[in-house]
């Protein structure tokens, strides 16, 4: 008889264990950014799949909902399959989304009257499981609606990501009440990289993970999506050179 308190044995109580929970959910799979400070400071070691996200911009106004924008592109970029992406107003810009990873072609756009009708075709697009992935540009996210998104991408493995944009000032205190997200984001602009000419350098941002759950939250001043969908870290900081800010952890290879 084997010894139930033998490693294989354990192990093989966990997997069922696992395999118990799990139940009626795809396996979910983890997607790493590819930055080594970013990817340790998540639980899983990367953005977890079959997950709802948020991310916003920052208190730049349209130039931070810009870089929210274009930090939840790069995201899918590195998703395979087409991507899904609801919104009231259909003001993306194509070339951009390109420029930070995701081929316009594999997108399918969806131009709902209001938010409800956006939050109806994320929670659709997340139940369909043959996605890359889904996005919705939304105002306000409740705990209840949250969760059914969550419960939603975790049946199927698909990785939603709800962009927060306000329409006006005082929409945004929503963005601080408690939702069922994995994580959220906020994105503000930094000064662009130096270049030896005169110019505009890659685009730099300032990421903060502010929810993280079973995890710490961080700042991390990182160079923006290039065009295959990853982050960049500053040379500066990649050779030790500058200091981060006080109480700012910096994304460090």
């Amino acid at each position: 008889m084997s010894d139930a308190r033998s490693p294989t044995a354990l192990q093989a109580l966990r997997a069922r264990i696992a395999a118990i929970e799990a139940h009626g959910q795809a396996p979910r799979g983890v997607l790493p950014f590819g930055v080594a400070a970013l990817d340790a400071s998540l639980p899983e070691g990367g953005l977890l799949r079959g997950a709802l996200h948020e991310v916003a911009g920052g208190g730049q106004g349209m130039l931070d909902a810009s870089c929210a924008t274009l930090f939840a592109a790069g995201i899918l970029a590195r998703c395979p399959g087409p991507v899904l992406w609801c919104l009231t107003k259909a003001d993306l810009f194509a070339p951009a989304l390109a420029q930070a990873g995701l081929d316009p072609d594999r997108v399918i756009y969806v131009e709902a009257a209001d938010d409800k009708a956006v939050m109806a075709c994320f929670e659709e697009g997340l139940r369909h499981g043959g996605l890359g992935g889904v996005v919705a540009e939304v105002a306000r996210l409740s705990m209840l609606t949250s969760r059914r998104l969550q419960l939603a991408a975790e049946r199927t493995g698909t990785i939603g990501i709800a962009v927060r944009r306000w329409r006006r000032p005082a929409d945004a205190a929503d963005f601080g009440q408690p939702t069922a997200a994995v994580t959220r984001w906020r994105i503000s602009a930094l000064p662009s990289a130096p270049l030896p000419v005169p110019g505009v350098g890659r685009a730099r941002w300032l990421v903060e993970l502010i929810r993280n759950r079973a995890g710490e939250c961080a700042d991390f001043m990182m160079e923006a999506c290039d065009e295959t969908g990853h982050l960049g870290v500053f040379a500066n900081l990649a050779h030790g050179s500058l200091a981060p800010p006080a109480g700012q952890r910096q994304a460090v290879a």
